[in-house]
């Protein structure tokens, strides 16, 4: 069974709006490096597009765009060259290295879990939210950027019961940013009280 990880960047006040974040050369190799940690990603129509749109040109025709940077490269590589499976129900058709989702979410993602693979990136903040409520989320890593954006939208909120977790793995970036790796904590059986049976 390979994992589902979540990657998401957030402010110090929870922010997710990719638009409330920085772009530099750490975050950038950080990403890059996650990515692949992966044989495939799992994404909205959100994600897919806002990703396809920014990346797919300057990966196919070699020309970077006038907001890009060298440093960008490596990035923009590894989510060019990544399968991807799209999850939408508005969307016709994909064709940029991927493939669409449209039948039960649930069955869906357990069926792709269950492929041999080193792991399935997740991105985006609807879609994680709905699998982080189906409990098919295997490693949240947040990382936290120092900023305060001080407005929403905020990561996954909405949730219907609160998730524990257990932190297995820290690292700081030399921009000042702090991932946070964490699984779903164990549940263990509550310890019985005095005077039961």
């Amino acid at each position: 069974m390979q994992p589902l990880r979540y990657t998401i960047n957030i402010t110090l006040d929870g922010c997710a709006d990719h638009l409330a974040g920085s772009a530099d050369p750490a975050l950038h190799h950080f990403h890059a490096e996650q990515l692949a940690r992966n044989d495939m990603m799992l994404c909205g129509r959100v994600i897919y597009e806002m990703m396809e749109s920014a990346w797919r040109a300057p990966c196919e025709s070699g020309v970077l765009a006038d907001w890009m940077a060298p440093w960008m490269l490596p990035f923009a590589r590894a989510i060019h060259a990544i399968p991807k499976i799209v999850v939408s129900r508005t969307l016709p058709s994909v064709d940029w290295n991927a493939e669409l989702l449209q039948e039960d979410l649930a069955d869906a993602v357990r069926a792709l879990k269950a492929r041999p693979g080193r792991g399935i990136a997740l991105g985006g903040v609807t879609l994680p939210r709905a699998l982080a409520a189906l409990g098919l989320i295997d490693e949240y890593e947040f990382v936290m950027l120092p900023r305060i954006a001080g407005r929403g939208p905020t990561v996954l909120a909405g949730l219907p019961a609160m998730i524990d977790l257990e932190l297995v793995h820290e690292y700081r970036l030399s921009s000042g940013a702090l991932a946070l790796r964490y699984v779903p904590a164990k549940v263990t059986a509550s310890p019985t009280s005095p005077g039961t049976p």
